[in-house]
């Protein structure tokens, strides 16, 4: 076994731990501002691209998504903890040994995922039930190489409580993403293209976004290697450090995969059972029937019955059995309409996820910040310090995660309305509001899952996830083909899936973690809160919609003071109920300060 000489702890400075939340402050304005470009970008491209388009650029981010998380999920926490734990010891030999290799094994994945895009995305697409998407998943490929080396300079980074390199690189991205991919979107439209080559050339703006960010990072490392210090000690082999890596990586890739895996399976089953229900039992038809028109639909299904024999029961496997042989004209012609029709629904729901996924990507910043912190801590063998940090963030996490899941549910249809005017919000509103009280449990578990893998429990999210993920798609395969339900039963499956996933990780987490906080007071302050939120911005937007033009302008109006009264209101709450402490705020930039005058003791 090597022997370990070890350096004067520099790096142990850390242990004054506002870094915590000043890491995380720092990344959280970073990934606003990311979303901030994205709705420059997504607005104007839901308008370009339409609500079909958005099915198929959604779908092909989909499977981007699995293989990058497949291919980057868990390395980069694996990264960014070793390299925690060696710094917290003054080890940089192994702090430099550990990215080496980690940036050899991202490199080798991305190569993979890039060779499986490439060339497996018509595949792919059909997986999907979406084969307008293939164009867009080829555009997608050269992104996983990039992100791949990406999130190794981001893994170390933040492995040194650095968080800056990372937030800018993201901002670099979706600056690229914006200016490339809507230039090229709205070209190809003018240029005549179809829809789903012009999702595919606003996708193309995520790949040049990748390798510009990448260039910067490069050039960060490159910059800051040469303030590394000099180090005596002798670090571990290359197959110890491998087998560490992989050891805390394939676990947490595996919980990881497992979310974006769902997904895939979810966007596909939700597609084929619309269809299924589109098919079946034209009595569905009225639940859209204030914003859909059916007609083409209607006379595909005339067409395509008048073909079979008297008597014969309409299916989706009889469709499917002529489609599968030679397929007549009149079959085919109904698979498209299904298709179309499906891919309209579901393009709202996709629209309302894009509003969903940000809450958690905020909470990214929290669980990014949480594992460096929580390990580094632990590596000192100081487990109260640890304890305080893990507690601190479930706190601060439960702060934000409550009221924007309320803020969500309340402001669903005028949220919608506003930001994807080419949507339909009497659709896609109803679906964000139910998709807003999932986000409380999906930010909370995504929190509860970094101080689990900090703490070294890297399988158990695995099997918590996993048994989520099956409630999620039985739930979502039986409720959508439901004709008084439909695609208003696809948000159901993640309240049930993320509420089971948090309960057991808490169930977990007490029985693990010494000193956690108590669950109900941790909850039951902001959960107050954002009750009494939810009903002031309820009654503001109610009461101005109804004084203000019934137009989007007026729209604008009532929903931004709504969430400004909101912002008000649980903020004072939140001090009045004390329902953050001082050791909180000490973990913070100025914390101190901000306690005396908020008069917490």
């Amino acid at each position: 076994m090597a022997q370990h000489s070890h350096a004067p702890r520099r790096v142990a400075r850390s242990t004054k731990q506002n870094t915590f939340f000043g890491g995380a402050a720092i990344l959280a304005v970073g990934i606003m501002v990311v979303k901030v470009i994205g709705m420059f970008y997504k607005i104007p491209l839901l308008n370009i691209i339409g609500e079909q388009g958005s099915a198929d650029f959604g779908n092909a981010y989909n499977i981007y998504a699995v293989l990058l998380t497949i291919s980057t999920a868990g390395l980069p926490v694996a990264v960014s903890k070793l390299v925690s734990e060696a710094n917290a010891t003054g080890r940089q030999n192994q702090v430099r040994r550990v990215f080496r290799l980690s940036l050899a094994l991202f490199l080798t994945l991305g190569v993979l995922s890039f060779l499986i895009m490439s060339f497996g995305s018509a595949q792919l697409a059909g997986l999907m039930n979406d084969d307008q998407a293939a164009p867009g998943i080829r555009a997608l490929a050269p992104a996983v190489i990039c992100v791949g080396c990406l999130s190794a300079f981001r893994g170390y980074a933040q492995g040194h409580g650095n968080m800056t390199p990372t937030a800018v690189s993201q901002i670099i991205e979706a600056l690229c993403k914006l200016v490339v991919g809507l230039g090229l979107a709205y070209w190809l439209v003018k240029a005549g293209a179809d829809q789903s080559h012009a999702a595919a050339g606003a996708i193309t703006g995520v790949t040049v976004g990748t390798i510009v960010a990448l260039a910067y990072m490069l050039l960060n490392y490159l910059m800051g290697r040469s303030q590394e210090g000099l180090s005596k000690d002798t670090p571990d082999s290359n197959g110890t450090i491998i087998k560490n890596l992989l050891m805390i990586a394939v676990p947490i890739t595996i919980s990881s995969s497992m979310v974006g895996i769902v997904t895939v399976i979810d966007s596909s089953l939700v597609q084929g059972q619309l269809q299924r229900a589109l098919l079946e039992n034209t009595d569905c038809w009225a639940l859209y029937k204030d914003f859909m028109d059916f007609e083409a639909l209607d006379s595909a299904l005339k067409a395509w019955q008048a073909t079979l024999p008297e008597g014969t029961t309409i299916s989706m496997s009889l469709l499917s059995d002529q489609l599968a042989g030679e397929g007549t004209k009149t079959a085919i012609a109904l698979h498209d309409a299904l298709e179309d029709a499906s891919r309209t629904l579901y393009g709202n729901y996709n629209g309302a996820l894009n509003i969903y996924n940000l809450p958690p990507s905020l909470m990214a910043a929290i669980t990014a910040a949480v594992i460096p912190a929580v390990s580094g801590t632990l590596a000192r063998r100081d487990r109260k310090g640890a304890a305080r940090v893990a507690g601190s963030a479930l706190r601060i996490s439960a702060l934000l995660a409550f009221p924007m899941g309320v803020g969500l549910y309340v402001l669903g249809e005028p949220i919608m309305a506003l930001i994807f005017p080419s949507l339909t919000s009497q659709l896609a509103g109803p679906l964000l509001s139910t998709l807003g009280l999932a986000t409380v449990f999906v930010c909370m578990m995504l929190v509860c899952n970094s101080i689990l893998q900090a703490y070294g429990f890297v399988n158990l999210p695995v099997v918590i996830m996993l048994a989520g993920g099956v409630i999620k798609i039985v739930l979502n395969y039986n409720v959508v083909v439901l004709p008084q339900v439909g695609i208003y039963g696809a948000p159901l499956g993640n309240i049930f899936c993320f509420a089971l996933c948090l309960i057991l990780d808490l169930i977990v987490m007490a029985r693990v973690i010494p000193g956690r906080p108590k669950y109900i007071p941790l909850f039951a302050k902001p959960a107050a809160a954002a009750a009494v939120m939810g009903l002031g911005a309820w009654a503001v937007h109610g009461l101005l919609a109804k004084l203000l033009a019934a137009n989007r302008l007026g729209n604008a109006v009532a929903t931004l003071a709504a969430i400004v009264v909101a912002v008000v209101i649980y903020g004072v709450l939140v001090i009045v109920l004390r329902a953050i402490t001082k050791e909180d705020l000490s973990l913070m930039p100025k914390g101190e300060k901000i306690a005396r005058i908020l008069h917490l003791s």
